[in-house]
């Protein structure tokens, strides 16, 4: 072996070890990527979406919400396809659960927990994402710091539970340990061949934070059971934050 091949390997070795403290492994065992969001994969270190890592979604308005549920529950299709449930926590839900079945997911399977207080439903998303045998963590609160945040990766860690944390309601930004920072924002819907009546669910995808990685956007579709990316856009991430957020 020469020694720029030994250096080169040493490289990529000492990186994954950087990306695994970090929230960032690869696909578990036997786990495939995402469906359909292999575009977006491209994004994220090693071309890999991360499973087993902390994803934070950002709901300025109640249409956010409402895409992003969607989005997330495409994700919890393949995440929960070997029968794990999936745990969702929120003060109180607006989600209406057969419509999970539209994007695949069995409604089920999906354990709903209603929780009055801040600090109860922090404390019930850190227990959750401890077990082993979840597929999924989905929590909504309104904040999410550096500490809750540490927490909530530490636990996600250990025992290889995705988390996805939607922000209803966000008024500010601040620096957490989430592996990416999305905002899934709603788009007319696609119509099949040209038929009238509501067609396919169509949202634009913004990648704002992703560490060791590229943010980007992307206008992605939900067709026969998986997502399929349209088209991806040049976006100027810092300024699109300002303007949703001033």
């Amino acid at each position: 072996m020469g020694a720029a091949t030994a250096k080169k390997e040493q490289i990529a070795h000492l990186q994954a070890q950087i990306w695994h403290m970090q929230g960032l492994k690869p696909a578990l065992h036997g786990q495939d990527c995402i469906r359909g969001l292999e575009a977006i994969a491209k994004a994220f270190p090693n071309s890999i979406f991360p499973v087993g890592a902390l994803h934070e979604f950002l709901n300025f308005v109640p249409e956010h919400a409402a895409a992003t549920q969607g989005f997330i529950a495409g994700i919890l299709q393949q995440l929960m396809r070997k029968g794990h449930a999936c745990i969702w926590i929120a003060e109180q839900h607006e989600l209406f659960p057969p419509a999970l079945a539209a994007f695949g997911a069995d409604p089920s399977r999906v354990i709903f927990l209603h929780l009055k207080h801040s600090k109860d439903i922090l404390w019930a998303c850190e227990e959750a994402l401890k077990c082993e045998g979840i597929a999924a963590v989905v929590v909504e609160i309104g904040t999410l710091d550096m500490v809750i945040s540490r927490r909530l990766q530490l636990a996600v860690e250990k025992s290889g539970v995705t988390g996805f944390i939607l922000r209803t309601q966000a008024k500010g930004l601040s620096t957490t340990m989430a592996a990416a920072r999305w905002q899934i924002s709603p788009l007319p819907s696609i119509a099949e061949n040209g038929l009238p009546g509501v067609g396919h669910p169509h949202w634009q995808v913004d990648l704002l934070k992703v560490r060791n990685g590229k943010p980007g956007r992307w206008e992605v579709m939900w067709e026969a059971q998986a997502f399929k990316v349209l088209e991806k856009k040049a976006v100027k991430v810092k300024e699109a934050i300002i303007l949703k957020t001033g």
